[in-house]
């Protein structure tokens, strides 16, 4: 299986982090690796750029929910550490979008479908997590959407 350029640039940076000898990034980006490997064993396909970043994405999820459990139950040390992971992990998906693009984005989508109210929603967020994805946290997307069709 080839790997795309997202995953030869990851494991171009485990490789780097080996010959540097810095083992916090090092389990890190194996963690990184070996989710990749486990999605393309499970779909039985190489993966593509945009597939990587729907990983990425879902650690990233997953490593916010965490931290988030353990900040709660007072566990700082661990919670320092998933922020560690999501600040790794976030090293290789495309600069984010600022709300002022999302909200451009979102203005552009409902003009295009003529959108006034809560019916076109899913609509729209399909158009917009097509257009977006990867570069945009959907969650922020959609609370746009629903500001901007909200009854006034």
């Amino acid at each position: 299986m080839t790997k795309s350029p997202l995953q030869s640039k990851i494991s171009e940076s485990t490789r780097a982090a080996m010959r540097s000898r810095d083992r916090e990034r090092l389990a890190v980006l194996r963690l990184i690796n070996a989710e990749l490997k486990q999605v393309e064993i499970d779909s039985g396909k190489s993966l593509d750029d945009e597939d990587v970043i729907a990983v990425l994405n879902r650690m990233t999820k997953q490593r916010r929910s965490s931290a988030e459990q353990y900040s709660q139950a007072n566990r700082q040390d661990l919670a320092e550490q998933e922020e560690y992971e999501i600040q790794v992990i976030d090293g290789f998906k495309p600069t984010q979008m600022s709300d002022a693009e999302i909200e451009s984005a979102v203005a552009t989508a409902c003009d295009k479908f003529n959108a006034t109210d809560m019916k076109n929603m899913g609509q729209i967020m399909r158009q917009l997590s097509q257009e977006l994805a990867g570069r945009a946290d959907m969650s922020r997307v959609s609370a746009v959407v629903r500001e901007r069709l909200a009854p006034k």
